[in-house]
């Protein structure tokens, strides 16, 4: 196996450091050292390894990862939001090797191509655009849906499927979808990076043949048993980068207490990298690196007391997310759902672990996610939302066609913690806002402890045409499911709060209306009811990104085109921080995009061929 140093036997000097073993880190990581077997690269990583760990492998145990306390992610509390209804917003992020590509939902979702094109023509960097990054998407994965898709790859170390089920509510969905919103297609391929506003059976990031999670570790890391030069640490916090002059040398880490108890907390080790450093660790841990290092902002260094080397104000800056809803509905008994997977009910585990052991089937090999949409307003249907989002859509959609407002679809099971809710079967309805108008910041408190709360606010919902937008959301969610054969009432204590006597009102041990049966008709009263509803509810969609920006450094930028951060030498950023502005989809295939490209520029700056 690749080996997992002794805390205590990590080589002081070696070529490149990788800060942060997540999902770009383990790209970059795992190309350098199968192109260049000599190359001694370090991986420091502050959570625990992921090898062969059922809670990993397994796609269906995903859930398990955000339930108290887990030690595969960190969560960052955010300042109190008057929008959030006066709550902190929480956000998980993965802390493990592999980082998000070992624990997320496995939906396989690219972004529209105009995101990319904009990264390129928009924020000038140029060789960021679609037509450059296609090449990218297609060199990591394996396509198993379908043979001879020319925007998809057949070589990559990634498997995309269908998984190892099409569950009946994944299929009633989209049956019903279909049927009640005939001005909307159906496509066999949601995610070309140009389709758009057509219902699809949805994709996963989930090998048909094994039906193991097509994460990053396993397949560019851990594959590499062979090359001793390939050296990964897990359970070290990066603390900061070690200059020479400008020159980026090394770095300081230190324990992490969650995962080396036995360790002194606070003990500062030293990794000396004689050719370069990749900062690899999120949105949330590269700002924060940085800014301990002494880049950042000059004003936030002196009350810290940091010796600033470069005066980079936009660290940590243009946080975006994407803001979601889990709405959960009851269905009967016969429903195909991940419940009791997720409530480790002895008699499901034991029913789909056996079956996933035998030939890579079932629930098991499955996210719960079968099918949805990239939706896109009408014009009817932009009235129907209200004036208050007219303004964004003008200046962000309209002239980008293949920009959706969000993703709708269906999620067969609860979407939380189950011991907080009745032992039953559930689906909930999800939508999330793909290009929130709300950006936020993130920004150390301490210049020597890595555990400190950041000074967080993602700035959910400060934006009134973000809360339009989403209560369209729901109502759009809520109409194809009353109408799904499963269907069975409302889980009325997660819906918004209508009046009795609403035609809105939420009710449990209902059936389902026919398709043709009239929508609901919301007054202004239940307008606000979902409102009030969104600020206690909306929640991360765990897709932080943007905090070391690739734009120009007088426009806030950290990174430029080369993911070079400015002022200094020998130190790049290879992570979603690096993203300029948002993209249309979950961020898994775009942080392996980011590993793919952040490897073609080191092996140019360090002479290496055949990546």
């Amino acid at each position: 196996m690749v080996p997992t140093a002794h805390p205590r036997s990590v080589p002081l000097e070696v070529d490149v450091i990788v800060a942060g073993g997540g999902t770009a880190g383990c790209v970059v990581a795992g190309r350098l050292a199968a192109a260049a077997p000599a190359l001694r690269v370090l991986v420091l990583e502050a959570g625990p390894p992921t090898r062969e760990d059922p809670a990993h492998v397994q796609p269906a145990r995903y859930l398990t990862h955000l339930l108290p306390g887990s030690r595969t992610v960190r969560l960052y509390e955010g300042r109190e939001s008057a929008s959030l209804g006066g709550r902190r917003p929480v956000v998980p992020c993965a802390e493990c090797l592999g980082g998000g590509s070992s624990v997320n939902f496995a939906m396989y979702a690219r972004a529209a191509a105009s995101d990319y094109d904009d990264w390129e023509t928009v924020y000038g960097n140029p060789g960021w655009g679609s037509r450059d990054l296609l090449p990218l998407l297609k060199k990591c994965e394996t396509y198993q849906v379908a043979p001879g898709k020319v925007t998809h790859g057949y070589e990559g170390p990634l498997k995309v499927s269908y998984g190892g089920h099409f569950t009946n509510l994944g299929q009633q969905f989209l049956d019903v979808a279909s049927r009640y919103d005939k001005t909307r297609r159906v496509t066999e391929d949601p995610n070309d990076l140009g389709e758009c506003n057509a219902y699809a059976r949805w994709q996963k990031w989930i090998d048909a043949e094994k039906g193991t999670r097509s994460d990053v570790p396993h397949h560019y890391i851990y594959n590499q048993a062979h090359n001793e030069n390939l050296i990964i640490v897990t359970g070290f916090h990066v603390k900061r980068v070690i200059f020479d002059g400008t020159r980026a040398a090394g770095v300081e880490y230190v324990p992490n207490i969650r995962v080396h108890p036995e360790l002194e907390q606070g003990e500062v080790r030293v990794a000396r990298a004689s050719r370069m450093i990749v900062l690899s660790a999120g949105a949330f841990g590269s700002p924060a690196i940085l800014e301990r290092s002494g880049i950042g902002a000059g004003h936030l260094m002196r009350s810290l007391g940091i010796e600033t080397i470069v005066d980079l104000p936009g660290v940590g800056e243009n946080y975006q997310d994407h803001n979601v809803c889990f709405t959960p509905y009851l269905v009967g008994e016969e429903a195909d759902t991940l419940d009791g997977i997720i409530r480790s009910e002895p008699g499901e585990l034991e029913k789909w672990s056996a079956q996933w052991l035998k030939d890579g089937t079932g629930l098991m090999a499955h996210n719960g996610v079968d099918a949805g949409i990239k939706m896109r307003p009408s014009e009817k249907e932009l009235d129907d939302i209200g004036p208050e989002f007219r303004q964004r859509w003008e200046e962000h959609y309209a002239n980008s066609p293949d920009k959706p407002v969000f993703w709708l679809g269906a999620l067969s099971m609860f979407v939380g913690d189950p011991s907080t809710v009745p032992a039953r079967k559930y689906c909930s309805a999800d939508y999330f806002l793909d290009y929130p108008a709300s950006i936020g910041y993130v920004h150390i408190t301490s210049a020597d402890n890595v555990n400190a709360a950041p000074d967080f606010d993602p700035r959910y919902l400060n934006r009134r045409e973000d809360v339009v937008l989403l209560r369209w959301g729901y109502k759009r969610g809520r109409e194809i499911m009353r109408r799904m054969p499963l269907y069975r009432g409302e889980y009325a204590p997660a819906h918004p709060q209508f009046h009795l006597d609403s035609d809105a009102v939420c009710l449990q041990d209902r059936l389902p209306v026919d398709i043709d049966a009239p929508d609901i008709v919301y007054t202004a009263e239940d307008d606000e009811a979902i409102d009030k509803f969104l600020r206690k509810y909306v929640a991360t969609t765990w897709h932080s990104l943007g905090t070391c920006a690739m734009k120009a450094r007088d426009d806030g930028g950290v990174v430029d085109s080369h993911l070079k951060v400015y002022g200094v030498e020998g130190l790049m950023v290879a992570d979603l921080s690096i993203a300029p502005a948002n993209v249309s989809a979950n961020t898994y295939s775009t942080a392996v995009l980011v590993g793919e490209k952040a490897v073609l520029l080191a092996a140019e700056e360090l002479g290496i061929y055949g990546v």
